[in-house]
């Protein structure tokens, strides 16, 4: 636990920030989610249509500091592999 005052104020802080962190962070990992699903179900124009979606919540999760910028494009990156090898 925090002993003095500014590590009580910072880990305050930090509580405050986990909350925001925690719902970018699920929003990203639903849409990829979603994608996903509609790959597996065969449903390729589904996918494609929630792919700038997943870009935006990827992007937005990068930017915040929630995932680092080489994951966020390791992530797009592995999205459109899927989506091209499910139309092949």
């Amino acid at each position: 636990m925090p002993i003095t005052k500014g590590a009580k104020k910072a880990h305050r802080a930090s509580l405050r920030k986990r909350v925001f962190n925690v719902r970018r962070n699920r929003a990203m990992n639903d849409v990829v989610k979603t994608i996903r699903t509609h790959l597996k179900g065969g449903e390729v124009d589904e996918a494609e249509a929630a792919l700038p979606t997943a870009y935006k919540a990827i992007d937005k999760a990068a930017k915040r500091g929630v995932i680092k910028e080489n994951t966020a494009a390791r992530k797009k990156s592995r999205l459109v592999a899927a989506i091209k090898k499910a139309k092949a």
